[in-house]
Formats: structure tokens, sequence, C-alpha cells
């Protein structure tokens, strides 16, 4: 039943009102929102070039503030980039390759913006050659900003110094390098699915609905909230450091949060047709499925809220991005999707009515889990555990080549080193040295070169093997500034894939009767490591806090939000379980495309881990709401449990397949770290939707009983003040 002109009704709740007005005002609304996609799409269309690359560093740490003097007062710092040197007659050490190694080093250290060349060639270091003879390392250490040398530096760098004739082959390496191949390649992935993710949501949104219209609408909607978010990013980009990273989480989490929040409010609008004109059908699905997104939208968004604690610019970026889309997704599906369905509602009804509410499988599944809560619930968490159970082998390392595909050039070249070299010279430990002289610096750089993993000491008192004098000081290298100077203490291979972590610690435990401090590329990684670690427990415990207050606000109980949490602790474990699984592990390495590791970066599992917790509470917020309201309508404490779940599981399920599926497109990807999000993500949302909250919630819920709503007095009365309802 449709309604021109709705009889005129008091004044409501704020969202009540704000479906009344988009009814009334449905084609203002609709050419505003249009208006607004033009221009964000136009702004969008920047964003990506206002985004900056980053390092794993972090503002004001040892190896910072160590690097930062050692440019200052020596004119050095770590190098980053790197030639790997082939001799054509297989000896780098014939005349030919020497007279031609000596000319390229003269020439990379004449290059702008290059201001230190080490060169087997100009010092003999045996580092640098590698144990057949056959290739040698020329490595620079190129200052300045992240962006700029990766985006400007080293492509005219390749152009200048990739050869692949005459007497030697030269091929570009080292960690700017790989991190610009990997940015790269992550810009290609988003363009991909981009052209993968919107096709395929339409196909999937048509066989949920089975009304074309609706998929139409939602996607609209998906494609309004990713240019709002694309062009609010390009903002905040201007005013902070924002990571290229981001606009591929942008990507997902738009296109993903607006689908599922569209699939509820449509789920709700063809609910209140059956028993409303269009205009009150309207109204009424904003003030209550409405409101339900509203909560989500906030519990998401606060989720990702707490990486702005995280001293880290990369990691903050995800926080903005995480803030961005559940507001533009919460403004297209509580705005625009709603004046959308005042016009062509009539064409998003169903074709035939609902099956009764106790005929559906999930009110089954539910009634039959409560008959039995014990079995089901054991049997599910006994799947669930293991899942999780790889999480016990889980181990941390550095992010190296491997996280690019196998014929990516910078990862060809840092293969050739890894395999062919004993030390890792582009991976050395700078050690700056405070007050010494001669001899003391000779005794420290004799007891540095015997810690286990250091395959040479260079510095001005000479070079180190194993505690002995083996060559004197490369003069033209290392320098006397008064009574300081620096070390260069050079990692093996085999060292930094062990345990690079440990290097560093045991490299600044060495005593020197003088002030020292370390920094270099394992330094900087060592130092983001701790310094992320020193945060994470004030991270989980902001992201527990600030949703379960979100979950009370919402339900006035405190049982709720805390089986929630429990219930996302679960979900995080087989999450993680399984990431373990397959990318420390390497199982399905083969199907998906990648190398294991054997260990993770740690800010990855950090970011998944506030995105999948934000996400998984979405579902419990879905969940809840529905099973709150019947509660509230009729007082059963079973058979609401029951009834919510049947009207809202259908709709998590749908939900999740599709965030599931616009994450699962970056498994198709060539970075790791992303393809380790897709699959991580695809897994967390399905497993959630269906085992946490299909059979442990219902358990858990029929287990506690009459406590599920209950809260002390004073929160009870606080709740009644503050509690966010509509009504």
């Amino acid at each position: 039943m449709t309604s021109t002109a709705p009889p005129i009704a008091p004044p409501g709740p704020l969202l009540h009102r704000i479906g009344r007005f988009t009814y009334r005002r449905r084609r203002f609304v609709l050419v505003a929102s249009l208006l607004v996609l033009i221009a964000a799409a136009f702004a969008a269309s920047g964003t990506m070039n206002a985004l900056v690359l980053s390092r794993y560093q972090v503002p004001g740490s040892e190896s910072i503030t160590t690097g930062q003097e050692l440019h200052r007062d020596f004119g050095t710092g770590s190098a980053n980039v790197l030639l790997v040197v082939t001799a054509a007659d297989g000896n780098v050490d014939s005349p030919a390759s020497a007279a031609a190694g000596a000319a390229l080093t003269e020439e990379f250290a004449r290059f702008d913006e290059v201001l230190r060349v080490h060169s087997y060639w100009d010092g003999g270091s045996p580092t640098l050659r590698s144990e057949d003879g056959s290739q040698a390392l020329v490595t620079a250490y190129v200052p300045g900003d992240v962006t700029h040398i990766r985006e400007a530096v080293l492509p005219r760098l390749k152009d200048a110094f990739e050869r692949t004739g005459g007497p030697l082959t030269v091929a570009i390496g080292g960690s700017d390098e790989l991190f610009r191949e990997a940015a790269q390649i992550a810009r290609e992935d988003f363009l991909l699915a981009e052209a993968i993710v919107i096709p395929g949501l339409l196909v999937l949104l048509i066989a949920i609905y089975r009304r074309p219209v609706a998929a139409l609408l939602t996607v609209g909607t998906g494609l309004f909230a990713l240019a709002v978010s694309l062009a609010a990013v390009r903002f905040i980009a201007a005013q902070v450091e924002m990571s290229t990273f981001a606009a591929n989480l942008i990507l997902v989490m738009a296109m993903g949060l607006a689908v599922d929040y569209c699939l509820f409010i449509v789920s709700r609008f063809r609910e209140e047709s059956a028993l409303h004109d269009r205009a009150e059908a309207v109204a009424r699905t904003v003030a209550s499925a409405g409101r339900t997104v509203v909560f989500s939208a906030v519990t998401v968004a606060a989720s990702l809220s707490v990486l702005l604690f995280m001293p880290f610019p990369f990691l903050r970026s995800f926080a903005y991005a995480g803030i961005v889309v559940p507001l533009a997704s919460v403004l297209g599906a509580v705005v625009v999707l709603p004046a959308a369905l005042a016009v062509w509602g009539h064409r998003v009804q169903r074709r035939a009515a609902p099956r009764p509410v106790a005929e559906g499988r999930w009110y089954r599944l539910a009634s039959a889990v409560m008959r039995r809560p014990v079995l089901w619930g054991a049997a599910a968490l006994v799947l669930v555990l293991v899942l999780a159970s790889p999480l016990l082998g889980v181990r941390f390392g550095v992010p190296d080549e491997r996280a690019l595909p196998e014929d990516a050039p910078s990862r060809v070249a840092t293969d050739q080193v890894t395999a062919n070299f004993a030390a890792e010279e582009t991976d050395a430990l700078l050690v700056r040295a405070g007050g010494a002289d001669e001899a003391s610096l000779a005794a420290y750089a004799a007891e540095l070169s015997e810690v286990d993993g250091i395959a040479q000491v260079d510095s001005a008192a000479g070079r180190f093997v194993d505690g002995r004098l083996t060559a004197d000081a490369d003069a033209g290298r290392f320098t006397w500034q008064g009574a300081d100077t620096w070390l260069s203490a050079v990692p093996t291979v085999e060292a930094m894939r062990a345990d690079p972590y440990g290097i560093v610690g045991d490299v600044r435990a060495v005593e020197a009767p003088f002030a020292t401090s370390v920094a270099g590329y394992p330094a900087d990684l060592a130092d983001f490591r701790d310094a992320l670690l020193e945060r994470l427990p004030l991270l989980l415990g902001l992201i527990v806090l600030v949703t379960f207050a979100v979950l009370f606000l919402m339900t006035g109980s405190v049982v709720a939000p805390l089986k929630a949490t429990v219930l996302n602790g679960l979900s995080m474990a087989a999450m993680f379980g399984a990431v373990v699984w397959v990318f420390q592990d390497g199982h399905l390495s083969g199907l998906i495309g990648f190398t294991p590791q054997g260990s993770f970066e740690p800010s990855i599992p950090i970011l998944m881990f506030c995105i999948a917790y934000g996400l998984s509470m979405d579902y419990e917020v879905f969940m809840l709401a529905r099973i709150k309201e019947e509660y509230d309508r009729t007082g059963d404490r079973t058979g609401s449990i029951a009834v919510g779940l049947q009207r809202s599981a259908p709709l998590v399920t749908a939900a999740a397949l599709v965030l599931a599926f616009t994450f699962a497109v970056y498994a198709t990807g060539d970075v790791v770290f992303l393809q380790m999000l897709g699959v991580g993500m695809a897994l967390a949302v399905v497993v959630d939707a269906t085992v946490i909250r299909g059979i442990l919630l219902p358990a858990a819920m029929r287990l506690t009983g009459r406590a599920n709503w209950w809260a002390p007095a004073p929160l009870r009365r606080l709740h009644g003040r503050i509690g966010l309802r509509e009504g």
C-alpha cells in the first residue's frame, strides 16, 4: 500500500523525524546526494596522489634520533638503495669487471641526491662480494622524504643504472625499492579490486534481494559512501600523514559496510511496508533499522579509532579511514537510501510473502540450540578452538622481500643477495660512538665483532672479524668529529632470518667505555616492534572498553556486552589461528600464490584485530538489536532469542557473504600483507556470522537466561538517563 499524501504526524524521536524528512523531501535529498556524489568523486580522483609512503619507524626512538645525528654530523645513514652487480665473465675481481665496477661506483656517487656510496671496488669489504665471486654490491644512502625517494628518486635511478649488457649486469634493490614496488602493486590491486568488487556485489545482491532495483540502489549507496570516504581522506591527508595502503582498506570497508547497512534498511523497509503506507514505512525503517545502523557504525569507528593512540603514522592512517568510512556509510544508508526507497520503494518489495517466523531455518536452529545449549555450545567451542590452535605457534619477524611476488624485480635482486652473500650489508647496524679514542674504539669494535650473528665490524679503528683486526680503516668512509665517530656492524643473512630483533638487542647490550646508540634498518624495526607491544595493552583495553560502553548504551545490560566481548575474543582467535596456519606455516601457499615467511610483522595482525573486532561487534549489534526489540515487545526470554535470530541471522549471513567477498578479492592480489588481510577478514566475518552468532550466541543467552538484560541498579538508572534509544 502506498500513499501520496501522508497524514501529518506529531514530531517523534530524532531518527523517526529524519525518516519523515527524507520522505517529504525525497527529490531534494536525491538531487543533493547526486551533487555531493559528483563533487566527492571529483575530489576523490586526487586522493591517491595525496597519500604517502611510510617506513617502519617510531619518531623520537633511539634508532631515529641516532640516524638523524649520523646524518647531521657525518653525512651518513642506513643504506636504503642497493645495486646488485653481476660480472659477465663470472669474476668481479677480473681486470675488466674491476674497472667497470670502479667506474659504476664513481658514476653512482655523482648522482643527484645520493649522499654516501659504499662499494666492493672502493673498499674491498668481503661482505660486499658474493661467496662465488660472481657478484658484488654497491650500497647508497639516499636521505630525504620517503615518498620523494620512492616516487621520484628511485625511478630515475632505475632508468640510469639498471643494465643488462656489457661487462656488468646491474639490478636495483634495497628496502626502499622493495616497499616502492609493494606500494605500486597495492595500487594496481586497488584498481583491479574496484573492477571486480562492484559488478560482483551487484550479482550477489540481485541473488539476495531477487529484485534488480534493490541491488542497484544498494550498490549506488555503496559508491556514494566510497566517494565521500575517499574525498574526506584527501582532506585529512592534507593535514596529517596518510599511508597509500589506507586506500585499499577504504575500498573494501566502504563498499562492504554500506552494503551491509543497506541490507538491513531494505529488509526492514520490506517488513514495515507490509503494515504501513510508504511514508510511515520509511520513517519506521529509519527509526528502527537506522538506529541499529548508527550503533553499528559507532562500534566499528570506535574499534579502529583506538589506532590513533599508536605512535606510528602508518597505523594512524587506518584509524582516520576507519572513522570516515562508517560515517559515510551511515549517511548513505540512513539518508540517501530512504529517500530512494520513498521514490522506488514499490520496486523493492518482495515478490512473495515471507514465510512465518516459526518456519525459518534460523528459528529452528536457535530453538534446537536452546533445547541443548551445553551440547551445541561445546561442539561449536571445540570447532573454534581447533581453528585457533595454530595461534600457539605464532612467531613475529620483520617484513622482507618475500612479501612480493617472486618475479618482482626488487625481490629478484634481494633473493640474489640472500642466496649468494654471507652477510646483509644493507641491514648494517650503525653505532654512534661519543667520546671515544682510537684504542677504546678498537677494543669496542673487536668485542662487537664477536657478537653471535655479526659478520664484521667496520670503524675508524679498522675492520674486525671475530675479534681480530683484518683490515685498516676506510679513511674516506669513517671520520672523526672530535672524539665522536661511528661504526658499522654487518649482520649475517642467517642471523637476520633467524632473530633480527635479538641481533639488535645483543649489539646494544655490548658495553663500551663511551656513549653509544644504535641506528639502522634492523634497529628501526626493533624499536617499532617494542613501541607497538608497549602500546598493545592500552589498545586492547580501549577497544574492549569503548565497544562495551556502546553495547551497554544500546541494551542497558552489562551481561550482553560481556558475552559479546568473550564471543569476539573467540572469533579473533579463530581468525588468527587460520592466518598463522596459512601465511606463517605456508599451507595453501600454492593455491593463493605467496611465499611463506615463517613469521609475522606485528603491525598487520594489530590492524586486522581492530577491523575484525569492529565488524564482529557490528554483527552482534544487529542481532542483539532484534532480540532486544522482541524481548521488550513480548517479555519472552527464550522466544525472543529465536525470533530475533530468525529476523536478523539471514541478513547477517548475507551481509557476511558480501563483506567476505569484498575482502577476499585481495586474496587474488600480489602483496602478502593484502592477501593476509583479505583471507583473514573474509574468514573472520564468515565464522563470526555463522558459528559464533548462529550457535554460540543463542547457547550463551539461553544459559544466562534472566541475566541477559541485567545491570546493577546504578547502571540501570544511568542507562535510563543517557541510554541511546529510539522512543
